[in-house]
């Protein structure tokens, strides 16, 4: 027995002293081992890409508890709201609060998720008449919704822009009923001289169709004013307040015109645009372009509102140059046409 328990211990030692001589294990170093590639370079986004992004972001917000939210901060600002409505809810020019509130939760979701607007200037915003001027651009008014949902969101208090629409808009199905429900009328003197004198914010666009059918080439060039809004201010002694929109010139870029096809279908233009036809009916949507809202300082005006045109056409000048400049310095300060 003590024989074999000395040969399991000399075969034991045996193997220590073989596992001591033989070679030490290698280890190779950390520094040794090659690093992992570069993440690949992200490339830039492309009009697709921004829109399904976009679209992603407003499709979270539909969220039904969001949009409950969002109704009931709408009506609680529009309650704040200076109006004049009769036993049916309605003014003299058809607006309806209700009908309202929901462009607005609509436009409030483009304003804050889509084209994620920041507004400056706000303050300017008088109380009583006032008529607001703005560059303009694209087939669609959505500038205009734009400006007008943010003096619902960010002024204090809220007030309700009155738009001067185009004489051919109310002739395009069920949109005669939309502009009036929710404050616009078609943009006749009278129309805008009544809405003045009755103490109404109104918003006009002396660019006109001209505006409307500006290529990206002009793009932030103020085409030439219509002076009628400069004798509607001088008859109403309403102040102009210049406004400022940096992004609406981008959000379709025009590259062609077909008139002659935007006749034949009863429209002031037919525009090709970068993403129309090329991307099909998703082309039809503008690009989740970054807007920028700058509100001027009034300015006020005296003088004859039948002065000849020479006289008229000079006070206009006066707010064409100062809302060339607001844009330029816009342009200037920007980061970014999408963010």
């Amino acid at each position: 027995m003590a024989a074999r328990v000395e040969s399991l211990q000399a075969r034991r030692k045996s193997r220590q002293q073989q596992t001591a001589q033989a070679a030490p294990r290698r280890v190779t170093p950390l520094h040794a081992v090659p690093p992992a590639p570069p993440p690949p370079a992200r490339q830039p986004a492309t009009p697709t890409d921004l829109l399904l992004e976009a679209g992603r972001e407003l499709l979270r917000r539909l969220n039904p508890d969001i949009l409950s939210a969002l109704s009931d901060e709408i009506a609680a600002r529009l309650r704040r709201v200076p109006t004049q409505l009769n036993e049916y809810g309605y003014d003299p020019w058809g607006l309806n609060i209700a009908s309202v509130r929901q462009a607005i939760v609509v436009t409030t979701l483009l304003y804050r998720y889509y084209f994620r607007v920041e507004t400056y200037g706000i303050e300017h915003l008088p109380d009583g008449r006032v008529l607001v001027i703005s560059n303009h651009a694209g087939q669609v008014a959505i500038d205009a919704a734009m400006i007008g949902t943010a003096t619902i969101l960010e002024r204090e208090p809220p007030r309700i822009l009155r738009g001067m629409g185009e004489y051919w808009l109310p002739t395009v199905p069920f949109l005669n009923l939309l502009m009036s429900r929710t404050g616009s009328v078609v943009g006749t003197p009278k129309n805008c001289t009544d809405l003045l004198r009755n103490e109404e914010a109104v918003i006009a666009f002396p660019e006109g169709l001209r505006g409307m059918n500006k290529l990206f080439s002009d793009r932030y060039r103020l085409q030439r004013f219509g002076y009628g809004f400069m004798r509607l201010a001088l008859a109403t002694k309403a102040p102009i307040v210049p406004v400022a929109v940096i992004g609406s010139e981008e959000q379709a870029p025009s590259i062609a015109n077909l008139t002659r096809v935007g006749r034949l279908l009863g429209l002031p233009a037919f525009p090709i645009t970068l993403t129309w036809p090329l991307l099909g009916p998703l082309g039809l949507l503008p690009l989740p372009v970054k807007y920028r809202i700058y509100f001027g300082k009034p300015i006020t005006f005296d003088g004859d509102p039948d002065d000849e045109d020479a006289v008229i056409e000079k006070k206009a000048m006066r707010v064409v140059h100062t809302i060339q400049g607001m844009l330029d310095k816009g342009l200037r300060e920007r980061p970014g046409i999408f963010f």
